[in-house]
């Protein structure tokens, strides 16, 4: 290593590192020295977050990094799996949960095309992948009032980010790469079948209603 390029793991110290991750996703497009510090103390990372029940999930090449409840192996004690969770579970609605499906069916569509590697959408466009899904009504403007509470929603817990527009332009969103690592393959080999499964706990839901 020559003078010109110090040790990132001697600018960042280890609490540095596990802070941001406690309190969030961590990318490398927006934040590339701390992205290499992980990189550089991974394995410490790791064993001082196993400690606390947590794991660290790190994919390079999509550039995220997240820390989840560690899911205890079938030979371990009851006491690690009455540990307290530090990373809290999130109750979904069904329309939110729906709308991750089809981001994420479109995120994989768009991956099969190569090409570029940002999944840009307008507002627009995700509207009408989710409301061929939802019960008609005949509120036009109170439907797209609804689904965009879901899209503020998913923006929310990360899996959305929303870019600037110009003054009257409608907004656009990128669908974050870390929708990935929620929502897998294998779940989305079942796709059909969850679609099925969501409309119809949605219409049995809504019987009686508007």
């Amino acid at each position: 290593m020559t003078d010109a390029e110090p040790d990132i793991s001697q600018t960042y110290d280890l609490s540095a590192v596990i802070i941001p991750l406690l309190k969030g996703v961590i990318y490398q497009e927006t934040d590339g020295g701390l992205w290499n510090a992980l990189l550089n103390l991974q394995a410490r990372v790791r064993d001082y977050v196993a400690v606390l029940g947590l794991e660290l999930v790190l994919d390079e090449a999509e550039g995220y990094a997240f820390l989840r409840s560690r899911q205890a192996d079938a030979e371990e004690d009851d006491t690690a799996a009455k540990l307290p969770r530090l990373i809290a579970r999130r109750p979904l609605s069904l329309p939110v949960s729906l709308l991750l499906a089809l981001l994420r069916k479109r995120l994989a569509e768009f991956d099969r095309g190569g090409g570029e590697t940002r999944l840009v959408l307008s507002r627009e466009d995700i509207v009408e992948l989710i409301r061929v899904f939802l019960p008609p009504r005949s509120n036009e403007a109170r439907l797209i009032d609804q689904i965009e509470t879901h899209i503020n929603k998913v923006v929310e817990l990360g899996f959305l980010r929303k870019l600037k527009a110009a003054s009257g332009q409608s907004a656009n969103y990128e669908v974050r790469r870390i929708l990935k690592a929620f929502v897998d393959a294998q779940w989305l080999s079942e796709f059909d079948a969850r679609l099925a499964e969501y409309q119809a706990q949605w219409l049995g839901g809504r019987e009686g209603g508007e």
